[in-house]
């Protein structure tokens, strides 16, 4: 994984959001990797680390939230930082784009599933 990892970060922008997400924490006894080295490995790689199960929904929508929410943070930095007076874009980084998750009512905030689509 380190080598995967030394590779993403030497073709992707500096302000990539990772995550390493443990699959299948409903299976805790069958662990390939116990669980406090792969805290330790995302820790000393300065990933995000979730535990996750598709089978019980455990922590699915939590992962996508947590990815979105840091790149809102860093766009929002970037566009706080920019120097006055330039342009940079601001315009258009500070209009946003909408993220509509389906088979959800966007003033309910419930847990359903769903993919996440642009529009």
């Amino acid at each position: 994984m380190a080598r995967w990892l030394e590779e993403l970060r030497g073709h992707a922008d500096k302000n990539i959001v990772m995550v390493l997400i443990v699959n299948k924490c409903d299976l805790g006894t069958l662990r390939a990797v116990p669980i406090e080295d792969a805290q330790e490995f995302a820790e000393r790689e300065n990933l995000f680390f979730m535990e996750r199960s598709a089978l019980q929904s455990t922590n699915v929508e939590s992962a996508f939230m947590t990815v979105f929410t840091e790149i809102y943070k860093i766009i929002s930095k970037n566009t706080l930082n920019a120097t006055p007076g330039a342009d940079y874009g601001k315009s258009q980084s500070l209009k946003g784009t909408r993220i509509i998750v389906p088979g959800q009512d966007s003033d309910s905030g419930g847990n359903s599933g769903g993919c996440c689509m642009s529009s």
